[in-house]
């Protein structure tokens, strides 16, 4: 009983939760223990952007350069995305959404491969990316469901809920069931790609840390890039569908 009071052994949902590479690093707040290595990679993750957008934004000129090229190349780049997913009336709203989805995820990722969080000591516990944590891209996910949900009814009303019964009412269970697994392909995907690169490099850094690890960790780089863009691209089609209908 008292398990079932607690919270924390009978539902499932927290054994999902803890799902991770590592040990966890804990922060108990109030009844609850938050998995305090998450909030402070994602605010490192923050600062990192934040300082690149300030540093290529400040003094701008006609002719860029530095990182005033970098940070017009990647916003052209996510308004090519938002432009080629949502369309040419409806993607400008949603080039900030999208452009910070793509950019936690991909300084996450890149952070996990490049900075040696575990090397950093902790009372218990040890720091990794954020999205080497579960919970981190299912609050990704579900963020994608509230923004695609919101594009619909925002712009159709509760008539955005007739694309559950198109093309043929019979479908509705359908259609639902399609909606609801969007969140859990998107975490699972990421989480899945960023825990097997982790653990490859892991083990092989155990049995050969010279040399053989290296070409695998250039390669995470690249699958981590590419992870961001395919979340970012789905969450993009995810938002054009809503906006479109059937």
């Amino acid at each position: 009983m008292n398990e079932f009071l607690n919270g924390n052994q009978l539902n499932p949902l927290f054994d999902i939760s803890e799902v991770s590479v590592g040990q966890h690093f804990y922060w108990q707040i109030g009844d609850y223990q938050v998995h305090g290595q998450v909030l402070l990679t994602s605010w490192i993750v923050f600062a990192i952007i934040a300082v690149l957008a300030l540093l290529g934004n400040q003094n701008l000129k006609k002719t860029p350069e530095g990182l005033q090229n970098l940070t017009e190349y990647v916003t052209e780049f996510i308004r090519d995305l938002a432009k080629t997913q949502i369309g040419e009336h409806e993607y400008i709203t949603w080039v900030p959404f999208l452009g910070t989805i793509f950019l936690f995820i991909f300084v996450s990722n890149w952070s996990g491969a490049l900075l040696p969080w575990r090397l950093i000591e902790l009372p218990n516990g040890e720091l990794a990316a954020p999205t080497n944590d579960i919970n981190t891209t299912v609050a990704l996910a579900l963020l994608t469901s509230i923004a695609y949900f919101y594009a619909g009814l925002r712009k159709k009303g509760l008539g955005y809920f007739k694309r559950y019964i198109e093309p043929a009412a019979f479908l509705l269970p359908i259609n639902i069931l399609e909606d609801f697994t969007k969140p859990l392909s998107l975490s699972f995907r990421l989480f899945g790609n960023i825990l097997a690169d982790e653990l490859v490099v892991g083990v092989l850094i155990a049995l050969v840390p010279l040399v053989v690890p290296i070409p695998l960790m250039l390669l995470g780089l690249f699958t981590s890039a590419i992870q961001a863009l395919v979340f970012a691209t789905l969450a993009g089609a995810y938002i054009g569908e809503a906006l479109e209908g059937h």
